[in-house]
């Protein structure tokens, strides 16, 4: 894995598996440390096909309660204990989490870990931290309680040692000034961190949204993000109304989404399965953002 933010989907179909085509989910990890989001029937066997590693799994992300995005749970938590995990594992979701987990777990009922539940307020906006990771979510619409997720990495800035060693602080205290924290040298000066920087860096942002109708507060919670992963069930125009009904999002759904939130590239996931060639359609979406990727298993990259 790479230094930064590694984003992968190890599935990206909706609704049921395909022999071709995983169920949904997206994992980010940053410093050994992983999220995943939603886990739909099999998404173990997802991940391994995808490299991810299941010891690096922290928090789970649940965006609702819909099987295709959390069937899965009791086989992924049995086989996150049966490869000896002692640590914790914490999942967020909509309220009723907690119910929903209890009843999934009936069939995995010993586990050699705690797993920690929080469940999510509809009004109330929270952000969960890990290490310079912020995880932030959403309310969208799709007829139950349904959440996208924003992950922020915070970058330092870029450090000069020249500027440093030119006034005169010890190579042990390098550290301490590129997180930010001001210095005291031992003849009494007092060194910021702004003396050593040469420029600050923007936060990379990914932000992940399936299963919901176009919402307007969607365009401000991706703005500008380095990376918007969103939902395509279909790619033909003429499913328009059946997708409104739904509560779901075709191409160019997600183009205008893109384009609007005026985002770095976009990924389409989440496809019906009797979608069986997305890139036939790919054109609806790349003649509103030109740079639209058609999601496929196992697809990666670093930012």
């Amino acid at each position: 894995m790479g230094s930064i933010l590694d984003v992968c989907l190890p599935g990206t179909g909706g609704v049921v598996p395909r022999e071709d085509r995983w169920l949904a989910c997206c994992w980010l990890e940053y410093k050994g440390k992983a999220i995943l989001i939603d886990c739909g029937e099999g998404t173990q066997i997802a991940l391994k096909k995808s490299g991810c590693k299941l010891s690096h799994l922290s928090i789970l992300l649940i965006t609702h309660f819909h099987a295709d995005h959390i069937a899965g749970l009791p086989g992924l938590l049995l086989t996150l204990g049966n490869s000896g995990r002692k640590t914790p594992l914490i999942i967020i979701g909509p309220k009723g989490l907690e119910k929903v987990v209890q009843s999934l777990t009936v069939i995995a009922p010993i586990l050699p870990y705690v797993v920690k539940i929080h469940e999510l307020e509809e009004d109330k906006e929270e952000e969960w931290n890990m290490d310079e990771l912020t995880i932030s979510h959403l309310s969208l619409s799709h007829g139950v309680p349904c959440y996208g997720y924003g992950i922020t990495v915070k970058r330092k800035p870029v450090f000069n040692p020249q500027k440093a060693c030119e006034l005169g602080v010890p190579k042990t205290a390098f550290k301490m000034l590129h997180e930010g924290l001001t210095v005291r040298l031992e003849d009494g000066r007092t060194i910021e961190p702004e003396t050593v920087i040469d420029e600050k860096r923007d936060p990379i942002r990914v932000c992940y949204f399936t299963d919901t109708k176009m919402v307007k507060t969607m365009k401000d919670f991706a703005y500008g993000a380095d990376l918007l992963i969103s939902e395509g069930m279909y790619g033909e125009e003429n499913k328009l109304d059946e997708m409104l009904k739904k509560g779901h999002m075709l191409f160019s759904h997600s183009a205008q989404l893109a384009k609007d939130a005026v985002v770095k590239r976009l990924w389409i996931t989440h496809y019906s399965p009797a979608l069986t060639k997305p890139e036939r359609y790919i054109e609806n979406a790349r003649e509103i953002f030109s740079d639209t990727t058609l999601g496929y298993d196992g697809i990666r990259v670093t930012l």
